[in-house]
């Protein structure tokens, strides 16, 4: 499995370092069975992220073609004007305001159309992670699908179409989310044992001395009861 974790301008650096690890991790549990590079709509770069001056390097282009697994990272910080200068408002922003700006500014970048290519190809798996869900489903991505997303944004999330699921992981099929920053944990170690096996993601969580939290919700089963 060759897994490509996106990076945009802005991004939420624990989206994707936390799956990175853990997808990593499981490569190395399972003699290479499983890869991971990160990569941005416009090639190898510098990104920064949306927190304070770390950066992150994007080694290649998101390409469909080549990837089993696209995990799409969410956002965070302030909004900045195009010179890189905070925005006139950004002292009174708060990250509730600020991150639905960040995440929309993704649509006016090569992004979309490669997010719709990865989501059309067979085989190939779309996670995303916090705000990442938001980015697929303002590209209008998800409409009718189940997911989940940070819970400061599924009104936002409900709001374009999405059957917004408060679960921590939502298992759609060719579409996986996680909710809010540290599911991206969770996610990946589900990601592992679905696509490679329980006893890999089983290694990785000893490794990390982490236990994956919640149900993976899924379409399945009767309906329950209301209590």
């Amino acid at each position: 499995m060759h897994a490509q974790i996106v990076l945009f301008d802005g991004f939420d650096p624990l989206d994707v370092i936390a799956p990175y690890e853990v997808l990593y991790a499981g490569g190395t549990a399972s003699a290479g069975a499983v890869t991971v590079e990160l990569v941005s709509a416009e090639g190898a770069r510098e990104v920064a992220s949306g927190t304070g001056d770390l950066t992150l390097r994007a080694t290649a282009r998101l390409d469909p073609e080549r990837a089993d697994l696209v995990l799409v990272p969410g956002a965070s910080g302030r909004v900045e004007e195009d010179d890189g200068k905070p925005g006139p408002d950004s002292g009174r922003q708060s990250e509730d305001e600020a991150i639905p700006v960040l995440l929309g500014r993704t649509l006016e970048t090569g992004l979309p159309p490669l997010l719709k290519s990865a989501m059309e190809r067979p085989g190939v798996t779309v996670s995303a992670v916090c705000g990442g869900s938001l980015v697929l489903a303002m590209a209008g991505l998800l409409e009718g699908r189940n997911a989940t997303t940070h819970h400061m944004g599924m009104d936002l999330l409900d709001a374009t179409g999405v059957r917004a699921v408060p679960a921590r992981v939502v298992d759609d099929g060719d579409l996986v989310t996680g909710a809010g920053v540290t599911s991206g944990l969770d996610l990946a170690l589900y990601l592992l044992e679905r696509e490679v096996g329980p006893k890999v993601a089983h290694a990785v969580e000893e490794l990390f001395s982490y236990e994956r939290r919640g149900i993976v919700w899924r379409d399945q089963g009767p309906t329950p009861a209301a209590f």
